[in-house]
């Protein structure tokens, strides 16, 4: 297996130093950036595998790269190094995707124990998805559009989209409506009927038929006891290439 390539994104020349050699020491691919922008150029390259982002950047603030980070890059692991130890800071990083919060100072231990922890939690994490393919059709997630041909489309709304995608993301299993609204509604199952699920999964379907009347692939199978599972005609396309992002 090839090695995980980690970049850093520190702008205090020491701590950037000590963190790249003791990731290099410990077996890992690193690469490093002193300000946001260049950090953010670095992190959405092919093969990046973990983020370890300062907050407090020049050019460009240590949150903001990490909105970016995220959207191109959804399910990609970063790791927050920061002198901000606050409630409130640590509360809003973790809010806005961040795996873990290292406050400094730390030490090479820590760093490689938090290192270690999310890149084996990230093993289980669906690829990143942009969209997908399901007969003619092409689904453009970003802009929840639906595309049969020029004169021919459709949308989604936000939520249709937001389940779409996490059952294209997890395509290899069935997940439960609990599931999906927990992820998606952001609630505790408890907090709402699954019958909501079942009428956005109606729409969806209906939604995604061909409206020529041609035959469509099923995109949403229904798993007895189980839930919802992504149909093996809807094909996912790969994740946006970085230079589809303003830097």
């Amino acid at each position: 297996m090839n090695p995980a390539r980690v970049v850093v994104i520190e702008d205090e020349p020491a701590i950037r130093r000590g963190v790249t050699d003791a990731l290099r020491a410990s077996g890992y691919e690193a690469a490093e950036a002193g300000d946001g922008v260049r950090g953010l150029e670095e992190a959405v390259r092919v093969g990046v595998d973990l983020v370890l982002l300062d907050l407090m950047l020049p050019r460009r603030d240590g949150l903001d790269v990490l909105a970016d980070v995220r959207r191109v890059r959804p399910t990609l692991p970063v790791i927050i190094l920061t002198a901000r130890g606050s409630e409130d800071d640590r509360v809003r990083g973790l809010k806005m995707g961040a795996d873990d919060y290292i406050v400094k100072p730390f030490s090479a231990r820590e760093l490689l124990a938090r290192v270690e922890a999310v890149l084996r939690r990230s093993l289980d994490r669906p690829s990143d998805v942009r969209g997908a393919r399901l007969g003619r059709a092409v689904i453009d997630l970003p802009r929840r559009e639906i595309r049969w041909s020029e004169h021919e489309r459709g949308e989604l709304s936000e939520m249709e989209g937001a389940i779409l995608t996490f059952l294209i993301a997890h395509r290899k299993r069935a997940v439960s409506r609990d599931e999906l609204i927990l992820r998606i509604w952001g609630i505790e199952p408890a907090g709402l009927e699954t019958r909501t699920v079942d009428m956005h999964i109606a729409r969806l379907r209906t939604k995604l038929r061909d409206p020529s009347g041609r035959k469509t692939p099923e995109a949403i199978l229904t798993v007895r006891a189980h839930g919802y599972m992504a149909g093996p005609d809807l094909i996912p396309i790969d994740a946006p290439a970085p230079d589809e992002i303003a830097l």
